[in-house]
């Protein structure tokens, strides 16, 4: 029987990209299109109608999470992680068709229009992600709720101490001293925060995010009430902040900032920052060119959020009078942070399913699956910047860093021996 037309294109654009690996697509007309070079576990996929098929090939970025969270776009063999993997390694050198490359300029050349994350709209964006109900966080963060990149110092390390590693990989870079006024910009839910009061004792701690439950969780926990007067935690736009900080720390918030506000971010941290003080940036950034944001990632999951390049941080940063005293670039221990997060939601995908439902599990399912496959793939990474306003507060070399690490590392070994 012959090919339907979108039958005969869907061959054809993925004849373009997948030439190793086994993809077989079942299209809603009945034809069985097979890709790749029969290596690897096969990976089998079904449309089940004609307008889905089409949907696909006009806008995947927007339309396949849709598709998938609709069951119109059904993995019949393997997963959606495999699917998206195998997809994104065989693209990595090909070009995007013609109208895709024209839907990816537009969306690219209006992405700072569309992310004036101004206070009241930075407010609704964080509480359609951050206020969802924080049980389902608990069904795949680790117990201190580190819901950013883990720092994974081997590869068999588990979550919970990739995430340790992580707070005492920043801490160090902080170069905490026992009296330290510190700020959290994007505080989560307190994890990081009473990390660093830990490490200093004399010092207090400001933890501020837009989340009103990420808030009650950081106020509640038990490290914040043993010691009011050291840790506290406020509602509150970091724009609104007064006084100056020994040391800011931010993770996993740049992000929400948008790139029409990255000026105002770092003049505002630039007045909040000590004269002699050190503050370090934790954020996802693209390593190629700037880009745009997955449409359906902003519609779904994270509305106003942007991954930046490095290209649009740095002049930032230049001309609100900070300086670069350390760039780090973390490859790969987000995928490895995601795969396990993933692994966690879909051994609880009932315990989801009774907070939300079945779509709302697909959804959650292809937004992991998706960021995994991405920070494998493609060019997205982590970024760490350390920034000072002088050129000597911070030492001359690195080690520092690795002291830092291992002493507090041999006082935790002590204490559970």
């Amino acid at each position: 029987m012959p090919l339907s037309p979108v039958d005969r294109i869907l061959r054809f654009a993925f004849s373009r990209i997948v030439t190793r690996g086994s993809l077989t697509i079942l299209t809603a007309s009945g034809a069985r299109l097979i890709f790749g070079d029969g290596s690897g576990d096969p990976v089998i996929v079904r449309f089940t109608d004609k307008r889905a098929q089409w949907a696909f090939l006009m806008d995947a970025d927007m339309q396949l999470g849709e598709l998938f969270m609709d069951e119109r776009f059904i993995v019949e063999q393997g997963t959606i992680y495999d699917f998206l993997c195998l997809v994104l390694r065989e693209a990595q050198n090909e070009t995007h068709p013609l109208p895709t490359r024209v839907i990816d300029a537009l969306r690219a050349r209006f992405r700072g229009f569309r992310h004036r994350n101004l206070p009241a709209r930075s407010k609704r964006n964080v509480a359609h992600h951050y206020d969802l109900d924080g049980r389902l966080y608990g069904l795949f963060l680790d117990a201190d709720r580190q819901y950013s990149c883990a720092y994974f110092e081997h590869p068999e390390q588990s979550l919970e101490d990739a995430q340790l590693a992580k707070k005492r990989h920043l801490a160090a870079k902080l170069l905490l001293r026992p009296d330290s006024r510190v700020l959290d910009i994007g505080c989560g839910w307190g994890g990081l925060a009473l990390h660093l009061a830990a490490e200093a004792p004399a010092g207090n701690v400001l933890g501020v995010t837009l989340s009103e439950e990420q808030l009650e969780f950081a106020r509640n926990r038990p490290g914040t009430r043993s010691q009011p007067d050291r840790v506290n935690f406020a509602l509150q736009d970091y724009r609104s902040l007064n006084g100056t900080f020994d040391r800011i720390v931010s993770v996993g918030m740049f992000e929400h900032v948008g790139v029409a506000s990255y000026g105002q971010f770092f003049r505002k941290c630039a007045e909040l920052l000590d004269e002699n003080g050190v503050m370090v940036l934790h954020t996802i950034g693209c390593s190629a060119v700037p880009g745009f944001t997955t449409p359906w990632l902003d519609k779904y999951i994270f509305p106003g959020g942007y991954i930046p390049s490095m290209s649009e941080i740095l002049p930032e940063i230049e001309k609100a009078g900070l300086m670069v005293t350390d760039i780090e670039i973390l490859r790969l221990h987000y995928a490895s942070t995601l795969a396990a997060w993933r692994e966690r939601f879909m051994a609880h995908w009932q315990h989801a399913a009774q907070l939300y439902d079945e779509r709302f599990c697909r959804m959650w399912e292809f937004y992991l699956a998706a960021a995994e496959s991405a920070f494998r793939y493609e060019d997205l990474v982590i970024f760490q910047f350390q920034l000072a306003k002088k050129n000597d507060v911070v030492p001359l070399t690195r080690n520092y860093i690795r002291e830092h690490e291992q002493s507090k590392a041999k006082i935790l070994q002590a204490a559970n021996a």
